[in-house]
């Protein structure tokens, strides 16, 4: 049965229609037209002028996010669940629905229809039936923007639906006006756009998806008259959460109303009211802890977005103005994401530690020479699910572990950073061939004492003397690892040029006291150059991606294009790139950077790696770096194309006290090559270019005899083998 209706609801109406009825009386003979553009111009007042929100309404609309793509929706925002779509993507039948149900005269009046709020006058006053209202779509829509209209007060948007009769008059006069603005299918199409159907569903759009999961072209006549029924009561009549027997009740009415109108037949009407209800909810996700099911990893990529989003001041002058953008503005937004490399990304890093692991393996993916994100995946779910007891952060967690911020400082990524130090050589002049008799422990100029110290000195060693001593160029001694090699290269150039290198190549410094040694005395950070500050995967890879578009730094960036409500680009996303390498100097580090990985230079001076197996699995030109830090409390691998560069970096998020271990390392190498493999899949093969002579220099040295690994695994023993014995190896184990 309906809901009586209150009676001060009835007192407005009986005042409204008191003012109202002596005029309609007075001109019944009228047209309609007439009565509801003449006489209610006459009895109203003259053309008012509207309201900037009726001409050019800006109501809240969803905001989509896509993959690279631009097929594959991540997730969306909204305060608000609408999407504006044209009349000409609408179903027919959906627009004879509503003006069957709530206008019949719609294209006959000019904005309000005197004749029918006497009607519902007459017909509320004897009661028994459905209430009626007596507006016109029209007026409806006038209502619905002056109530959502975000540049109006609360107090202005609460008083577009007071029961008063001056608002009511006031609502007739702006319709009146609207009539004369704006055609008729233009009013039915902004009407359609922002009437509230239920299930928070704001317009057809959002009420198709929302009930049917189908677009609003596709609605059946059937599905529209339901549809059309719900908006004189939309949580009261929604099948989903209310009554169904009652939409059901509803949909036959419009049905009846459509026939009445002539938009079906009588046969039509009755065929569809023997239909079953059969729905097909569809939740629309709201935010980056709501992304596409199965894929919460997604969530990362998304929660970086939003970060992103929040500086960028062509969405606003403030990050509260660029948040309500997001949510109310209607951007249709292709990211960076790549599903593809997303994915293997994600498989690898949880094959390597699992979801309920203390210990995660966060790994980005770069584009060189534009900057784009391709991929973020970590092992740990995108969710503020709760954890089980003593389990702070696993498996479900919103941090930022792969991009770091907020409390994330990042990790320790060990030798990696040695590629700092050797970009601040060659800059200096020195060239590849610089040569230096390595030994096992190396006496610095910086004060130190305990573990480590040599008479009062900081003394580093090699991990594996037998395998890193001797006389090394930049070509072995970034290959094997040798780490006294690299802290007597940093006592050449000085540590504060490898600090300011890495700095130049997007290496943020977020821990306190990684930020005030880099500032205040980076000349005596002996350590630096071998990764002892902490790090992200995301700057890790876009330092190398650097390297690998030869010398060209390109700001991370989360998307390829955002597209305005309206249809226009919004200029955001575009590269920022700038020159901050010589590009021979590039061209030399990328030379020395292929002996890690099993590759041999331009100049045939690799002679060992610690990433050997990266050859065979990329199975094309590539480079890249190992990285392990004190204890082995860490393990990371950074690996490069020129059209990809990835990075993972093994650690415990929680505490940096719990050692990682030196036997992950190989599975952090095959993790982050298995993702340049699939990010280069399907592209052409492309080589790098060798550097020149000049920087290359001259070896003053004959080829040293490779010497296995002893306390290595067996694929670690392969390092230092020469190359055409190694890809047979490999090919054999293969």
């Amino acid at each position: 049965m309906p809901s009586p209706r209150s009676p001060l609801s009835r007192l407005f109406t009986v005042l409204l229609a008191g003012l109202l009825a002596g005029l309609v009386l007075a001109v019944a003979a009228l047209p309609g037209n007439l009565i509801g553009g003449q006489v209610a111009k006459a009895a109203l007042g003259a053309y008012v002028e509207l309201p900037d929100a009726l001409r050019t309404p800006a109501q809240p609309q969803r905001s989509y996010l896509y993959a690279n793509d631009a097929k594959t929706l991540l997730t969306t925002f909204y305060d608000v669940n609408r999407t504006d779509v044209p009349l000409a993507e609408i179903a027919p039948v959906m627009r004879q629905a509503i003006v069957a149900a709530e206008d019949r005269r719609f294209y006959s009046h000019g904005g309000a229809d005197l004749r029918g709020i006497v009607r519902a006058l007459v017909a509320n006053v004897r009661g028994g039936g459905t209430e009626q209202g007596g507006s016109t779509l029209t007026m409806q829509y006038v209502r619905n923007v002056l109530k959502n209209d975000p540049t109006r007060t609360a107090e202005e948007r609460q008083a577009a639906t007071e029961q008063t009769v001056g608002r009511k008059l006031q609502e007739i006069r702006y319709a009146a006006a609207l009539e004369k603005s704006l055609s008729k299918d233009e009013i039915l199409n902004r009407y359609l756009n922002i009437a509230y159907f239920g299930s928070g569903a704001y317009g057809v759009a959002a009420a198709s998806q929302r009930y049917f999961g189908k677009a609003p072209g596709d609605l059946t006549l059937g599905e529209a008259a339901l549809l059309a029924g719900l908006v004189q009561s939309p949580d009261e009549y929604s099948p989903i959460g209310g009554d169904q027997a009652r939409a059901l009740e509803r949909r036959a009415y419009v049905l009846d109303a459509m026939a009445g109108t002539g938009a079906i037949t009588a046969a039509q009407a009755t065929a569809a009211r023997a239909e079953k209800l059969t729905l097909h909810p569809t939740a629309q996700p709201n935010g980056c802890t709501a992304v596409a099911q199965g894929h919460d990893d997604w969530g990362y990529f998304c929660d970086y977005l939003r970060q992103w989003w929040l500086t960028q001041p062509a969405f606003g002058n403030t990050v509260k103005e660029r948040e309500q953008a997001l949510r109310r503005g209607g951007y249709t937004v292709v990211t960076s994401l790549d599903p593809k490399v997303q994915q293997t990304a994600q498989q690898q890093a949880t094959a390597v530690y699992g979801y309920d692991n203390k210990r995660a393996l966060p790994i980005a993916a770069v584009e060189p020479g534009t900057g784009r994100v391709l991929a973020m995946a970590v092992n740990r779910h995108y969710s503020l699910d709760q954890n089980p007891a003593g389990q702070a952060n696993r498996p479900n967690t919103v941090n930022p572990l792969i991009s770091g911020g907020d409390s994330v400082d990042g990790y320790q990524a060990g030798s990696t950073f040695k590629l700092f130090t050797m970009l601040a050589a060659l800059e200096a002049g020195k060239p590849l061939a610089t040569g230096f008799d390595a030994p096992a422990k190396l006496p610095t100029r910086y004060a130190a004492e305990g573990e480590g110290a040599c008479d009062g000195k900081w003394c580093p060693a090699n991990a594996n003397p037998q395998w890193m001593d001797g006389y090394r160029m930049m070509w072995d001694g970034f290959g094997r690892s040798v780490n006294t090699y690299f802290v007597w290269l940093a006592e050449q150039v000085g540590p504060a040029k490898a600090v300011e290198m890495a700095q130049r190549l997007g290496i943020k410094f977020r821990a306190d006291s990684d930020a005030a040694f880099a500032k205040d005395n980076a000349e005596n950070w002996g350590a630096f150059t071998l990764g002892v500050a902490a790090t992200t995967p995301l700057d890790l890879a876009n330092a190398y991606a650097t390297v690998a578009a030869e010398g060209t730094y390109c700001t991370p960036v989360p998307v390829v294009s955002v597209t305005a409500a309206n249809g226009e680009k919004v200029a955001v996303g575009q590269p920022s790139c700038k020159k901050v390498l010589d590009t021979d100097v590039a061209r030399a580090a990328t030379d020395a950077a292929r002996c890690p990985v099993g590759q041999q230079s331009a100049y045939g001076q690799c002679n060992g790696g610690t990433a050997t197996s990266v050859d065979r699995i990329v199975g094309r030109p590539v480079a890249g770096k190992t990285g392990s830090s004190e204890q082995n409390a860490t393990e990371t691998f950074v690996g490069f194309t020129p059209q990809v560069a990835v990075a993972g970096i093994a650690a415990n998020p929680d505490d940096s006290t719990d050692l990682v271990g030196s036997p992950v390392q190989a599975k952090v190498i095959d993790a982050v090559a298995r993702v340049i493999r699939t990010a280069v899949a399907g592209q052409a093969v492309k080589d790098f270019t060798a550097p020149s002579r000049e920087l290359a220099g001259d070896p003053q040295r004959p080829t040293p005899q490779p010497t296995p690994r002893p306390d290595q695994p067996r694929q670690q023993q392969d390092r230092g083998l020469p190359s055409d014995l190694l890809r047979w190896l490999q090919n054999r184990r293969g």
